[in-house]
Parts: structure tokens; C-alpha cells; sequence
């Protein structure tokens, strides 16, 4: 006999859908990568999708034009929009909608009506100078130039990192977070960093990394605030799970537009989906959307790790990678 009491436990469970999606300069660096953005979202469903690179700029009215696309196809989506680079579209009521952050990209601050649920999503796209994940593997991280040697002393790159306003972003995200009472609160976003999670004794060695061990500032700082990185909550080890987002093959463009550094390797998980923990909300899967294949020393080259893919059926509109996590609740 069936058990009823575990259909109504399974019945209980929903799933929410969130991907981050670097867009690249308003999916203009790829042609006809607006309908590749449309595809994909299409082709992917997310319940929620953080964009960066979405600035409405030049009256192209970026997220206006997105959602009429949407809807064209049967998705039907809310959001406030603004001017900023950093957007946000929903499945799901938009309730409110504030900057947080004015510098460079920006941050905001999006509240969401999940199933009477209260969902905080913050969006942020920080501070891309003084890259200095380019310091091990021989580059400059601010005229992205070779220098004499790689640099791996962790508080010589430390020093230079520190020096973006990335840090300041998050601990002004930080603040604002301790301020909210909600269900769930969320943090996705390009972060113009690694984690400090990607950047241990295990990795020392791999993806010209050169040695260096780096307690990166930004992912530090929310862990100490209690916040948890999605993805790596699902795949602990970054040996066999590095998700990395960048530099994302795109069979689309010439290699030497898709490469800053490129006579090294410089692959990094750079976008990423943070939550606070919550008995309530279970990370149920962590998917990297987007070509199985990066760039590596100016070549393709197909990723051999246990990540899992959400290969694009078309055009793919970036030089990102995407993020999705499945929360069950």
C-alpha cells in the first residue's frame, strides 16, 4: 500500500529557481544575443533571474523589451527595472525595490511575494578593477598586462585586491541584510573576485594559481555574516566541482575576445548565489548554465570536472557562465 502521509509530506515541498546571468553589455556583444538571452530563460524556466550588464542604456529599455519578449513566448515575468546594470526579473510579485550600493554597477535590493513568503534579493555587480586574481598567474588585475613574475604572497594580493570597492559593497549589502525580516534572503551577483573557498590549500596548484592560498575579502566577509555560498553548499570540494563562470567559451566570438589573460589560466568562479541559511530552504540543486567548455591559454577547452551543465540549445550571449540553484521549501 502507498504511504499517505509521505505524498502529503512530498506535496509540501516546492521549488524556487534562481539564476544569475551575466548578460554582457545588454547582450550586444553577441549578435542576436537579446533573442539568445529570451532563449535561454525560456529554455532554463528560473522562478528568479539577477542579471548584470543589463543597464537600460541608450534608450533600449532593456528589461521592458525583455519581459514583452518573455510574455510573447508564454513567460510571464515582473520587475520594477531603473537604470541601474543590475536587474532583476520574478515569476513572483515585486513587492519593493531600492539601490543599496551607487558606486560603479551598483546593488539593489529587490522584495519578493514567494507563496505569502517574504524573499530579499539582493543584486550586485562589483567593482571590476584591481582584478587581482591576475597577481599568481603573472597578469596585472588593473592594465591586465603581464607583469615580471607572478605574485603570490597572500598579503601583497590581499593589499592590491582591497583597493576595488568591492569590499565596501558587500559590507554596506551586509548591513542593509541585518536590517530585513524575511524568509529567505538572497545575494547573486557578478563579483569581479573569487571565493576564498576556491582559493585553498587543495587548489594551490591547479589553474595557475602558482602556490597562492587567498582568503578572498568578499566571500570572507559573508561567511562571517552568516550568509552561505549556494553552490558550494551543494559541491563542497572545488577540485572536483569549480563551477567556474569565466572565461566561458562562446563558439560565437574570436578567442582573443573572450581572454584577458591569455597565456594563463585564468578560469575563476566569479558569479555566485548566496543565501542565509534557514531550515526552511534547502539548496536542491546547483546547475552552471551555459557551454561545457572555457578558455584556457587562448584555446578552447572542454571541462572535464563533475559540474553539472545546462548546456544552451542556440546562440549562447556571453562571456559568463550562469548560475542556477533549485531551493526546496
Amino acid at each position: 500500500m502507498g504511504c499517505a502521509s509521505c505524498t502529503s509530506r512530498e506535496e509540501k515541498h516546492r521549488e524556487l529557481a534562481v539564476m544569475h546571468l551575466n548578460v554582457w553589455m545588454e547582450a550586444k556583444a553577441v549578435e542576436n544575443g537579446f533573442s539568445a538571452v529570451v532563449d535561454e530563460i525560456v529554455r532554463v524556466d528560473p522562478d528568479i533571474v539577477m542579471f548584470s550588464e543589463a543597464h537600460n542604456r541608450e534608450d533600449a529599455f532593456y528589461i521592458p523589451a525583455l519581459l514583452d519578449s518573455l510574455r510573447a513566448r508564454g513567460k510571464v515575468y515582473n520587475a520594477q527595472g531603473g537604470d541601474r546594470d543590475v536587474q532583476l526579473i520574478s515569476k513572483y510579485p515585486v513587492v519593493g525595490q531600492t539601490t543599496v550600493w551607487d558606486e560603479h554597477n551598483g546593488a539593489m535590493c529587490t522584495t519578493l511575494d514567494v507563496d505569502a513568503k517574504k524573499v530579499v534579493v539582493y543584486t550586485a555587480h562589483l567593482d571590476y578593477t584591481h582584478y587581482e586574481c591576475y597577481m599568481p598567474r603573472g597578469y596585472s588585475g588593473t592594465t591586465w598586462k603581464k607583469i615580471d613574475a607572478p605574485v603570490t604572497d597572500t598579503d601583497s594580493v590581499m593589499a592590491a585586491n582591497d583597493l576595488s570597492l568591492r569590499d565596501e559593497a558587500i559590507r554596506v549589502i551586509i548591513d542593509d541584510a541585518r536590517k530585513q525580516q524575511a524568509d529567505l534572503i538572497l545575494l547573486g551577483g557578478d563579483f569581479n573576485e573569487p571565493s576564498h573557498l576556491d582559493w585553498g590549500e587543495s587548489t594551490a596548484e591547479l589553474w595557475d594559481h602558482n602556490g597562492a592560498v587567498v582568503p578572498w575579502t568578499c566571500s570572507s566577509l559573508l561567511y562571517e555574516a552568516g550568509f552561505r555560498d549556494a553552490y558550494r553548499e551543494k559541491y563542497p570540494d572545488p577540485v572536483t566541482h569549480p563551477g567556474f563562470t569565466f572565461p566561458s567559451d562562446n563558439p560565437s566570438k574570436p578567442v582573443e575576445k573572450l581572454t584577458w589573460a591569455p597565456d594563463a589560466d585564468e578560469r575563476d568562479r566569479i558569479d555566485f548565489i548566496y543565501y542565509i541559511p534557514s531550515p526552511e530552504w534547502v539548496v536542491g540543486e546547483a546547475i552552471v548554465v551555459g557551454p561545457q567548455s572555457s578558455i584556457v591559454r587562448s584555446e578552447r577547452v572542454p571541462e572535464e570536472t563533475m559540474d553539472i551543465f545546462s548546456v544552451p540549445a542556440g546562440t549562447w550571449p556571453t562571456d559568463h557562465k550562469g548560475v542556477l540553484i533549485k531551493f526546496r521549501y
